[in-house]
């Protein structure tokens, strides 16, 4: 699982890239955008942590600038003042007449979430991710009646799973980045996760002990994949990298560090705990390695303990190095022993408090962010430090009944989270009325210690309602009306209040919406991208079994979707959300067919076993040409999006396996065999016709020529089958086709046979 690491040649320290290689990266980012140069102000965010560098000024250009982003025809009519915070609290106020809406606010994201608010409640139309319905805005923006103030409840609203850069897509440039950052701010947003470029100080730092940047580049994975080395899970998969690649996404991420402080937004990088690289005691015998064992497959890499006198001078380096290439914050976030990690004979508090002093050194003051899931963070660890510089953002406030986050982490301050993705499935549904009814009784329980929201679905981009109504939460002082806020949702989501939308939106409200704690955050994902078997449940492996609501309730909603009045149905939010749900639908299908199939089989009927497989396959094919009507459903430019990074074929076709392995295998045979294989799945035209369905057709030809010779069915080696696909180099369309509509009224009327 190693790559093959040599002796050191050199001790000297060695710079990621040269000055001139990282100018040309910061030039050669895949954009069609300029960059960024807002003029400094005089208005600073509020003081930092004591000792740690003080935040570039901030200025309301920032929010100007993203305004002309997202609403060009009307950005003219907003006036946008900053004004000093009242108290601790970020507030924001709308007023104005028609044509001159006033915003004022406590930062330029804050302005954002201002201009937001008015949006949806003044005006009554939807920005949101993905899909709005700005086409619906008047030339003249109404004034609203009177004037809105609204304070944040919580100091902290955290966005960005560590996963999302992979799920998301690692390979998407600056356009897409400065188009997440805007919505994040827009939705009220104040700290995110960033990982993009995070490598670049690892291969630079030990550079210093021992290795060259060959063979640390042979150590680092491909982007798509980089999300579980920095967790400490595996390494080298999917590279090796280049120096190219390295520098350049170092420069997108100080592009996009710098943004969010322009924005009056806090990045939150990660933060060194101890992976090392192969061989590092042999290397530098003042360092005690811990090995980690296997995580799902994969080698883990090595852990330095914490307590000898040569981490402090990898932290060092480290923090030294993201300084030079990203530049600093007040947060840094990490995890030790993430899913599963050995402390061997290490005691967890000893090593949390050397963490912590070394983040410290480099960076006084500064926030140590941790994420809340399975047993993290241990009591042991909360033992060793000083709490109140923790912040928990917890991953499964939604998922569980029952739980005391005081008493299980000692009164540290932590973040309302949720985790509605997994992997970045197309499914739709969340918990949200447990997120309506729990976050405000818990916020204002004696002795609480909430300080904040984390949305923190493994991929973003997908269930648009579950981010506008989470992000939400931390706007209002007191508890959401569920029924209500939905009501509100379905008129300004297409621009115009209409019966159908309501109705629609009700039916999803009671069901993929309305799911509760039971142990799940996710609703069940789909059997048409399963490894095919008569008797698989889920196609992830650590997802939902079965059905976590009533499949009728898609198919109602879809109904109504599709009554909708004729002038709202030119929506961009109408025309995603149409797909979305008619996806969904024929998905849910597929949990009715297999059962059937599985029947015909081991009947022994060879003519009813024919027409079921017949039924799945026109499903299939059906179900790909609805994806294909919407870019977003498209399997296409995730694949040019990894190829557009790339300066060479053979880099070309490193990091397109990088990309392609990620969303079927996962990784190599060993990881896929122990389940990782299509935890990314997703239905997307091109994977469901050139992956997902001929996969199936195999699996189903396979059991009919059982049925004819009256022999068991041939063994398929899925993995080589499966790895074969992600070694090609054909291309899919990046650009929709076919009719929505008249394609969901198929969906539709299938359902109704």
């Amino acid at each position: 699982m190693r790559p093959p690491i040599s002796r050191a040649r050199s001790w000297a320290a060695r710079s990621v890239c040269s000055l001139a290689l990282c100018a040309t990266a910061l030039t050669a980012l895949p954009t069609s955008g300029p960059a960024s140069a807002e003029p400094a102000g005089t208005t600073a965010p509020a003081a930092g942590a004591a000792g740690a560098p003080a935040a570039a000024p901030y200025s309301v250009s920032a929010a100007r600038a993203a305004l002309a982003r997202l609403l060009p025809r009307h950005a003219s009519q907003f006036e946008l003042a900053l004004v000093p915070r009242s108290g601790s609290a970020d507030r924001f106020t709308v007023s104005g007449s028609t044509g001159r809406i006033v915003v004022t606010g406590s930062t330029p994201a804050v302005l954002l979430r201002g201009v937001h608010w008015y949006l949806s409640y003044t005006v009554g139309v939807d920005l949101g991710s993905p899909g709005d319905s700005l086409a619906a805005l008047p030339d003249r923006l109404p004034g609203p009646s009177g004037t809105v103030s609204r304070s944040a409840s919580v100091p902290h609203r955290f966005a960005l799973n560590d996963t999302d850069d992979g799920y998301s897509g690692a390979y998407r440039n600056w356009d897409a980045y400065e188009r997440q950052i805007d919505l994040l701010a827009l939705h009220g947003v104040n700290e995110v996760f960033v990982q993009m470029g995070a490598e670049a100080a690892y291969h630079a730092a030990f550079q210093e002990f021992g290795y060259t940047g060959a063979e640390l580049r042979e150590w680092i994975p491909g982007p798509a994949h980089q999300p579980w080395w920095l967790m400490q899970n595996m390494s080298s998969f999917g590279g090796p990298v280049t120096e190219q690649l390295i520098a350049r996404r170092a420069a997108l991420g100080r592009r996009i560090v710098d943004r969010l402080r322009e924005l009056g937004m806090t990045p939150v990088l990660p933060g060194y705990f101890g992976t090392v690289p192969p061989g590092f005691a042999e290397r530098n015998p003042q360092g005690r390695v811990v090995p980690q064992g296997r995580w799902i497959g994969f080698a883990r890499p090595d852990w330095l303990d914490p307590r000898g006198p040569l981490f402090p001078r990898v932290a060092s380096a480290f923090y030294r190095h993201q300084a030079r290439l990203l530049g600093t914050t007040t947060m840094y976030k990490m995890d030790l022993l993430h899913e599963g990690g050995n402390a061997g004979d290490v005691p967890v508090g000893e090593a949390a408090a050397r963490v912590m002093e070394t983040l410290d050194d480099a960076r006084p003051g500064a926030t140590w962010v941790l994420l809340g899931w399975q047993r993290n963070p241990k009591a042991e660890l909360l033992a060793g430090v000083d709490t109140s510089r923790l912040l928990v953002v917890d991953g499964l406030s939604d998922r569980y009944d029952g739980l005391d986050r005081e008493a299980a982490w000692s009164g540290t301050p932590y973040a309302f989270g949720t985790i509605p993705n997994f992997g970045g499935h197309t499914t739709i549904g969340a918990n949200t009325s447990v997120w309506t009814d729990r976050f405000e009784a818990w916020r204002t329980k004696p002795g609480s210690a909430l300080r904040g929201i984390a949305f923190l679905p493994e991929a973003t981009s997908a269930n648009p309602v579950t981010f506008s109504l989470f992000t939400e939460l931390a706007w209002r002082d007191a508890p959401v009306d569920h029924p209500g806020w939905f009501a509100q949702y379905a008129a300004r989501r297409y621009g115009a209040p209409d019966p159908h939308a309501a109705r629609a939106w009700e039916w999803l409200r009671k069901g993929p919406y309305g799911t509760r704690s039971n142990g799940w955050s996710e609703s069940q994902d789909s059997l048409f991208t399963a490894r095919p078997s008569l008797t698989v449940r889920t196609s992830a492996s650590w997802g939902p079994k079965a059905m976590r609501y009533d499949a009728a309730t898609v198919e109602r909603a879809l109904t109504e979707l599709l009554q909708v009045a004729p002038a709202l149905r030119t929506t961009d939010a109408y025309r995603f959300d149409l797909v979305d749900t008619a996806r969904q639908a024929l998905t849910n299908r597929s949990r009715v067919l297999l059962p059937r199939i599985k029947a015909a089989y081991e009947a022994k009927d060879l003519v009813a076993f024919r027409a079921r497989a017949a039924e799945w396959r026109s499903s299939m094919a059906l179900l790909d040409a609805v994806l294909a009507t919407d870019r977003r459903f498209l399997l296409g430019p995730w694949l040019e999006g990894a190829r557009s990074w790339a300066r060479s074929d053979r880099e070309r076709a490193a990091l397109e396996f990088d990309a392609r392995s990620l969303i079927t295998t996962w990784g190599h045979r060993a990881g896929s065999e122990a389940g990782l294989h299509d935890y990314a799945n997703r239905e997307w035209s091109g994977l469901v016709s050139g992956f997902y369905a001929p996969r199936w057709s195999a699996y189903l030809d396979s059991l009919e020529t059982s049925l004819v010779t009256g022999r068991a069915p041939a063994a398929i080696d899925w993995f080589s089958w499966e790895n074969a696909w992600n070694l090609r180099r054909d291309s899919y369309p990046v650009t929709p086709k076919g009719d929505p509509v008249a394609l969901a009224v198929r969906v539709r009327d299938s359902l109704r046979a």
